[in-house]
């Protein structure tokens, strides 16, 4: 082959790698492949194929029944929950005053802005905010507080309508019914946890001492913070008010909450007259046992033997007898030859305990019919009841 022959193919070669390289890059530039061929057009602008864009995510659809009904009781019910913060002033070793504050949850209970929540949340507070589920802060004012209870409740001084919550029914939950608390643990506002009732009829001592009785327990994580926030059932429907927790720091596990039903009237006392008035009788006693019966000779194995009796209050009225004489019997002093009360409108009596919960939920100036053994004979006395002294 002459070199002029091999130089002709060298030449054609070349001419057809760059036709074949030129064709390569072109196609891309010119096809549509689904793109904006307007944008295409635009100096700066290059068309992306519709293969590479990324289309949005479809709504998120629950996997159960269960999920979709934790989302929707959040969603209604989370606007009228309430994160709470109180500024009380303390004093140093100094005597020098500083403020000091400290955060809870609430819930809104009508369209007027009454908030319930915890006694202790509020306690010696002398300013309170609020801020709600939009981000927006307002000044509350304290309407009332009992401390027996551990509730309190506020209200935002705003004059506008708010989001409420629909109280439920706690006389008839279970054992294993689900329970959702929504509140502001740690500060971090707007929190769901989950659980079951783990148990009821729970009594505990309150942070500040009082016995809180009758309380729910549930698994459901409560942790500082939660403290009056609400308890719902799988209605959205408040059952009780979260109050306290099992152990110095966080949630392990057991939470007690308010029930409702008992939170209906103290709120209803607190919203008519800022305070809760209580029935009194004005005994303090011992708890009969048959070993106790035994040793004192009494006419019966259980009861509460009577020590004393507070003057001039209902149980003194009455003509309910003290103790006389303190005697010692073994290691325990007794105060021996009062009454001993059996049976408060035929309601068993078998403990102080069992007497001050009855006569808890009357009202001054109501009349009970204390039954009771006098030495052998049995009476009935019919009392009627004055007003508990505050304990704050």
């Amino acid at each position: 082959m002459t070199r002029k022959s091999i130089l002709r193919n060298y030449l054609l070669a070349a001419f057809l790698g760059l036709l074949t390289g030129w064709w390569i890059w072109y196609l891309p530039q010119s096809a549509d492949v689904g793109g904006d061929s307007a944008a295409s057009n635009q100096p700066g602008i290059s068309a992306v194929p519709s293969v590479l864009a990324v289309p949005p995510p479809p709504p998120y659809e629950p996997t159960s029944w269960d999920e979709q009904n934790n989302i929707e009781i959040y969603r209604t019910v989370r606007p009228a929950v309430a994160n709470i913060t109180s500024t009380t002033i303390q004093q140093d070793f100094f005597f020098n005053v500083f403020p000091v504050q400290g955060s809870g949850s609430g819930f809104l209970i009508d369209d007027k802005g009454h908030i319930v929540t915890n006694n202790h949340v509020v306690s010696g507070a002398r300013s309170i905010e609020v801020t709600l589920s939009d981000h927006s802060r307002h000044t509350a004012k304290l309407v009332g507080r009992d401390r027996l209870s551990d509730l309190a409740v506020i209200q935002i001084t705003d004059r506008k309508s708010f989001p409420y919550v629909k109280l439920g029914d706690s006389d008839y939950l279970q054992v294993g019914q689900k329970v959702l608390a929504i509140g502001n643990p740690f500060g971090f506002q707007g929190t769901l946890t989950t659980g079951v009732i783990s148990a009821l009829g729970r009594n505990i001592r309150g942070e500040q001492g009082q016995l809180l009785e009758d309380l729910i327990q549930s698994d459901a994580a409560i942790n500082p913070g939660n403290s009056g926030g609400p308890l719902l059932n799988s209605q959205g429907e408040v059952i009780g008010i979260n109050t306290a927790i099992i152990g110095p720091g966080s949630n392990i596990g057991i939470g007690f909450a308010i029930p409702v039903n008992i939170a209906k009237g103290i709120v209803a006392d607190l919203l008519q007259e800022g305070r809760v008035r209580r029935g009194y009788l004005g005994v303090v006693g011992r708890e009969v046992t048959p070993a106790i019966a035994d040793m004192l000779n009494l006419p019966v194995s259980q009861g509460l033997l009577v020590f004393q009796v507070a003057p001039r209050g209902p149980a003194e009225r009455a003509g309910i007898q003290p103790g006389q004489q303190l005697v010692l019997i073994g290691n325990e002093q007794f105060v021996i030859g009062g009454d001993v009360i059996v049976d408060i409108d035929g309601n068993a009596t078998t403990s102080s305990i069992d007497v001050n919960r009855y006569v808890l939920k009357k009202k001054p100036g109501e009349k009970i019919a204390v039954t009771l053994y006098r030495g052998p004979s049995r009476m009935t006395l019919n009392v009627e009841l004055g007003e508990r002294p505050d304990i704050d």
